[in-house]
């Protein structure tokens, strides 16, 4: 987690693309076998958000902090308040962003007749180069006891509106862990994962003893049923992994893979995804 917050990439860390008032807030949350959990939102100009939110979880009462607040609780635990500013491939971006989008913010926007004047557009589904515009890092694990925990950081999708939060820092929604049964974790777009309480939804599945695939896949298909002929526009992919250590994924679009790695191998999987004529039926 800290090592690709610490990389120049578009979904995670610092250096990522921002919101689209210029600004990068990351999230991110962690939850072990205990039913502790810490959860980082709306954090700006701190490197390590996975590493505020378990600070959350083991020194608060709380599992959530957010904005200003995350900012200063981080501060006070240690952690260096970063210079503000993009990097150079999240500035980059963004002005390339703004030629073709035209955006400038409306200071009280709430206060103009029109609920939609000036709203501005809306964060693209993908980026130039094709790739989707949201990239979770999300692990889930089993340590040598068998116990299972899960962590997600992100920055979110890039070039949103200013505040938007998605699934990551929530937990059941982008991370859930229930040590009877199993973990999971989300990607994509956050807003659908949310609608269905997504990773939450995944362990329940596998509950009812699907295997980490087919609760996944269960996920998946709930939120193509819910999102109709919408669902071509956009990805959503969940892993997964049980107590007995069986580990599986699924997404709504094919593309996706993740890692895997335990005491005899360590491999890259693509990951099965919706058939083309049912995502589009």
């Amino acid at each position: 987690m800290r090592v690709t917050e610490s990389t120049i990439n578009c979904c995670v860390g610092l250096g990522a693309n921002p919101d689209r008032d210029g600004h990068v807030t990351l999230d991110a949350s962690i939850m072990d076998h205990q039913w502790n959990c810490g959860s980082v939102a709306f954090l700006e100009r701190i490197k390590h958000p996975i590493s505020v939110a378990r600070r959350v979880m083991e020194k608060t009462p709380h599992v959530m902090l957010v904005g200003e607040g995350a900012q200063q609780f981080a501060v006070a635990e240690g952690f260096p308040l970063e210079p503000a500013g993009l990097s150079d491939d999240a500035k980059k971006s963004y002005e390339e962003w703004l030629k073709k989008s035209e955006y400038k913010p409306v200071i009280n926007i709430e206060n103009t007749k029109s609920s939609n004047q000036g709203h501005g557009p809306s964060a693209p589904q993908r980026l130039p180069n094709g790739e989707w515009n949201h990239d979770t890092i999300g692990m889930v694990a089993m340590d040598a006891s068998g116990n299972l925990s899960g962590s997600c950081t992100t920055s979110g999708m890039g070039f949103k509106m200013r505040g938007r939060l998605g699934d990551s820092p929530i937990i059941g929604a982008g991370l859930f862990v229930d040590n009877e049964v199993g973990a999971v974790t989300a990607t994509g777009q956050g807003e659908d994962v949310i609608r269905i309480c997504g990773s939450h939804s995944v362990v329940e599945y596998m509950r009812q003893g699907l295997s980490p695939e087919a609760a996944c896949k269960a996920a998946v298909e709930k939120i193509a049923r819910i999102k109709k002929e919408k669902a071509k526009e956009i990805q959503v992919a969940f892993i997964a992994i049980n107590k007995k250590g069986e580990v599986g994924a699924y997404a709504l679009q094919k593309g996706f893979s993740y890692a895997i790695r335990n005491n005899s191998e360590e491999k890259m999987v693509d990951v099965k995804a919706i058939s083309h004529d049912q995502l589009h039926a």
